[in-house]
């Protein structure tokens, strides 16, 4: 099923699958999440290595506001490996989260990685001194060419701030946090969500998505829209605008891109079933378009809130959820919110030019919802 509406702020303008999205449409509909971003537009013109100017920021999402004491069962899937990811060896190995997550840039990792290591220090102080330490998850995706990513805007102060202004409720998308320098197939990409609600005889969970989309530049073709070939539609209109030889110069990853895809669920899963539902993220991807070049870092994190485990090695929450009816329901809603969250960025994304003059263009609903309506 397929609804089609006129787009509101922060919300995708297209709505697919059979289950309602919650009243935010995006992850934090699911209970206890929170999200907090750092936007870094500053300066415009040429690109001077290490100065500018810059079209970075960073996103984070906490699965409660205190990981550390309250772990939540995880489970991380790599659809194709050229990125970063830190900190999932340790999560597939104990089966649980016990940091923030956290989307940046791909040279500003470490500064990211950082800043959550600084927050986590000032909430807990006996990190390090006595009991465990924390390995943050922190992922990227690659800016460069539109963003001065040698200048490594992002912080570990900036990350402590975010971190500490994380909430619940809406939030923006398109071009903000690790969303503001990203490409998709050949548009302005960034941060998307989308959430859906499970009925009531299904356990009426809620499964939240939110998509770093970074998918390509030069990919246009391969985009598909609610299953209308949006992008051959559109193979010659509203291209990148590179001023000169020089800005055009994106090949490989840079070119390619990435995509980092985080799911959360009240749905009380084990690592194993949580494995599963990072794995139907790819059925979302593929019905927007998406190949997985061999360039790509695609690599997703499912989690549930209320699987828990404290830092006394206490176990909590729910019983574990193995009804296969609601389980096969959680996948398509996975798949659903996925594909819904691609959308969401695509079109909250707007028209931005970033250094050396490139400008990437906002894909526009007025274009696209003619082409569905004739569709469906």
């Amino acid at each position: 099923m397929t609804t089609l509406m006129a787009p509101a702020f922060a919300r995708s303008p297209i709505h697919t699958g059979p289950f309602p999205a919650g009243p935010n449409d995006g992850i934090t509909d699911v209970p206890g999440v929170r999200v907090g971003q750092v936007t870094f537009i500053e300066g415009d013109g040429p690109l001077h290595p290490g100065h500018g100017p810059f079209r970075t920021g960073a996103t984070a999402i906490l699965p409660n506001a205190d990981p550390w004491s309250v772990n939540v069962a995880a489970a991380a899937f790599q659809q194709n490996g050229n990125g970063e990811m830190t900190g999932v060896h340790y999560v597939d190995e104990f089966g649980y989260l016990q940091t923030p997550i956290v989307l940046t840039d791909t040279l500003d990792v470490g500064r990211a990685y950082d800043g959550v290591v600084d927050w986590m220090i000032k909430r807990h102080p006996e990190i390090g001194v006595h009991g465990g330490v924390p390995l943050p998850i922190v992922a990227e995706c690659d800016d460069q060419g539109f963003n001065d990513i040698q200048g490594r805007r992002v912080g570990p102060s900036d990350v402590v701030r975010m971190l500490d202004s994380a909430s619940p409720g809406q939030f923006p998308r398109g071009d903000v946090g690790a969303g503001t320098g990203m490409h998709a197939f050949g548009f302005k990409g960034g941060i998307g969500s989308a959430s859906r609600v499970l009925d009531k005889a299904l356990g009426g969970y809620t499964v939240g998505v939110l998509v770093n989309v970074n998918t390509g530049i030069d990919n246009r073709s391969e985009l598909v829209v609610d299953g209308v070939h949006v992008g051959q539609a559109l193979l010659h209109e509203l291209l990148p605008v590179f001023p000169n030889r020089r800005a055009a110069q994106l090949r490989g990853r840079a070119a390619d891109g990435s995509i980092i895809v985080i799911v959360a669920t009240d749905a009380p899963l084990d690592p194993l079933t949580l494995k599963a539902v990072a794995k139907r993220v790819t059925l979302g991807l593929g019905r927007v378009g998406m190949i997985s070049h061999e360039s790509s870092g695609d690599l997703f994190l499912a989690f549930s809130t209320t699987r828990t485990i404290s830092q006394a090695d206490v176990a909590g929450g729910k019983p574990i959820e193995t009804n296969s009816e609601r389980i096969d329901a959680l996948f398509e809603a996975t798949a659903d919110a996925t594909e819904a969250a691609v959308y969401d960025a695509l079109f909250s994304a707007k028209t931005m030019t970033g250094a050396n003059g490139i400008t990437l263009y906002g894909l526009p609903w007025e274009r696209v919802e003619p082409m569905l309506s004739r569709a469906h």
